[in-house]
């Protein structure tokens, strides 16, 4: 017996493709009863918006084949037989390696994702056109335990004032989890390394403005009950989910950017789903269409970097899974650190 199997027709700039998709009825969040059928017109429903934020750059697509339940697994490389509207671009990785990765430039393309049982969508911070530069600078507010979203969000303005300070716009989203995603639109005159560095010192400045509520400290055991500004985010190959992608999580919340009045005004993170966004975005439109209208610049944050080197302020740790970096301290976590005895 032939496999179930449906086909969508999905608008795009080359006119109509028909995209299949097998399996349409596979539940992939169990507890919403939200099949892989429902999910693929979510993608359609937003794509114009999914393409803005997501599109022409480098994506890795994190795969389910049964059910956000199940196993699970990352894939970069364009899979054998992806059709000709599925692009792709050559990356190079932090080990010095190098190889094709994902781009999607039309909503057959994002749709096509869905087919091949892809539930969060995670892009670069650069554009397919050149790789090593990004055009957003990043920031995770993420919540450690003690804090919620509601601690985030009381961050986040402040955090967006520092940025503006140094000439720079910020826009906000969820994370479709506990925590915050602020983001600046930049020219990409700094390979990652540099945009890294004026993360760090962005972070610093907020740490001293609220030290009660803000951490850089990389290891958990330092944090306490404060929101960490994950600066190694803002790595080559280090990914959030992208804007309007749903995550792997009960109820398939939605990482959906915010206006800056919403987020001060409250708002429920959970309450943004595949069911709720298309009506939202209907109602009130894109709060991040104009994102990259008005990039800004890094200089200042990188002066703000050379101010706290010349203070004695270093590099900050690297994730593990990176080469050892100039000037990193090392990586082991205090307490397991040996100390020269008194």
């Amino acid at each position: 017996m032939a496999s179930e199997r449906i086909t969508l027709t999905v608008p795009g700039p080359h006119g109509d493709r028909e995209v299949g998709v097998s399996s349409p009825n596979r539940v992939l969040w169990p507890d919403e009863g939200i099949t892989k059928h429902e999910y693929a017109d979510y993608v359609l429903a937003v794509s114009e918006p999914f393409l803005r934020a997501n599109g022409h750059r480098p994506i890795s697509l994190e795969r389910f084949p049964d059910s956000i339940d199940g196993e699970r697994f990352f894939s970069k490389n364009p899979p054998k037989g992806a059709p000709d509207y599925v692009d792709q671009v050559v990356c190079t990785y932090n080990s010095g390696r190098r190889h094709p990765q994902v781009v999607m430039n039309e909503a057959a393309a994002v749709v096509w994702a869905v087919q091949m049982n892809t539930v969060v969508f995670h892009p670069w911070a650069s554009l397919a056109r050149d790789t090593d530069n990004p055009v957003e600078l990043r920031i995770d507010l993420d919540p450690q335990p003690g804090t919620d979203f509601g601690d985030a969000a009381a961050v986040a303005p402040a955090l967006r004032d520092v940025l503006a300070e140094a000439g720079l716009t910020a826009f906000v989203k969820t994370s479709g989890n506990r925590g915050l995603h602020v983001f600046c639109p930049i020219k990409p005159s700094h390979e990652f390394l540099d945009v890294r560095h004026a993360v760090i010192a962005a972070a610093r400045e907020l740490e001293r403005r609220m030290p009660d509520r803000v951490t850089t400290n990389w290891w958990k055991e330092e944090r306490g009950e404060r929101v960490f500004v994950d600066f190694n985010q803002a790595n080559r190959d280090r990914t959030m989910a992208g804007a309007y992608s749903a995550r792997a999580l009960p109820a398939a919340p939605v990482s959906t950017p915010l206006t800056w009045d919403e987020l001060e005004a409250g708002v429920e993170p959970s309450s943004f789903t595949v069911r709720t966004v298309p009506g939202r975005l209907r109602e009130l439109g894109d709060p991040w269409a104009g994102l990259q209208d008005a990039p800004g610049r890094v200089d200042t944050l990188l002066d703000w970097w050379q101010r706290d080197l010349d203070a004695g302020l270093g590099e900050l740790p690297f994730p593990p899974e990176f080469p050892k970096m100039p000037g990193e301290p090392p990586r082991v976590q205090p307490s397991r650190a040996r100390h020269p005895e008194a």
